[in-house]
């Protein structure tokens, strides 16, 4: 889907953003301030919020196995034992 910029303020912003961060193009411009302002507007939610979309996103992974040993799954991870 396209989107089209027809406002100069928000084009002037566009380049500039993609001049700053030596963006290949606009749209990655673009791209790029939307994923940070997201980013952002998703750390100024309030602890409980972000907890409970955390809390979500582990129950839709499904059950955890209880016989699962983190620590002996950590320790290989360092050691390589």
């Amino acid at each position: 889907m396209a989107l089209y910029i027809r406002d100069s303020e928000v084009d002037n912003l566009a380049n500039e953003i993609q001049r700053l961060t030596k963006a290949a193009t606009k749209t990655d411009a673009v791209r790029l301030a939307l994923q940070n302002e997201l980013a952002r507007a998703r750390q100024a939610l309030p602890l409980q919020d972000r907890l409970e979309r955390a809390k979500a996103m582990a129950d839709a992974m499904g059950p955890s196995d209880p016989a699962f040993d983190m620590k002996s799954f950590t320790d290989t991870m360092w050691d390589g034992n």
